[in-house]
Parts: C-alpha cells; structure tokens; sequence
C-alpha cells in the first residue's frame, strides 16, 4: 500500500492551491533503472478509467496498473534535507537508494 505522510500532504494541497489544480488527482510513476534505483514522477491530473485511485491522507492519488507494484510499500513524505532545503522524498524499501535510516 502506498502511504502519504501528513507533512507531505500539506505540501500537494499547498501546491495544489498555488497551481489552480485543486480538485485533481495526484498522479504517480516510477520507473526502475538498470542499477535498481528508481526513478519517480508525480504531478497533478485528471483520473481516466484505467487508473487505480485510493485516498490517503485526503490526497487523492491514481495510478496506472503498471506502475503499482513499483510503488507498493512506498510511502511519499516531504522533509528537510542536509542543504537545508525541503523537498519530496520518496521511501522505497524496493529503490537501490533506499536507507532505512533515511526513513526515520
């Protein structure tokens, strides 16, 4: 199951709101890379008749079929990195990159 963490949430609404996109649906990718990292898209969309659609945190996320057993267990957060700066993270127990201590 893919899971959104509250302070990520706060973060797709607000951007949401600055977009105009308010009312669509979170859609989510990932791709996986010859050296088993992964790479993740996400953006604001309009659902079609294909995608697979939960809730989760009042966020509204769709996928299509494929990408869903790249993105089970994942959770999307937004946090503070090193630099200081704060972006979305992806944590994915699947992903080469993932570090179970960057997921606490």
């Amino acid at each position: 199951m893919f899971k959104v963490t509250a302070a990520a949430a706060n973060q797709v609404r607000q951007a949401a709101q600055q977009s105009g996109a308010e009312g669509m649906a979170l859609r989510l990718a990932a791709h996986k890379q010859p050296d088993g990292s992964f790479d993740y898209r996400m953006g604001f969309d309009e659902i079609t008749e294909e995608d697979i659609r939960f809730n989760t945190e009042s966020i509204e996320i769709i996928m299509a079929p494929e990408y869903a057993p790249l993105l089970d267990h994942t959770t999307l957060d937004f946090a503070q990195l090193e630099s200081g700066e704060s972006e979305f993270i992806f944590i994915n127990p699947e992903d080469a990159n993932y570090s179970p201590a960057a997921a606490h």
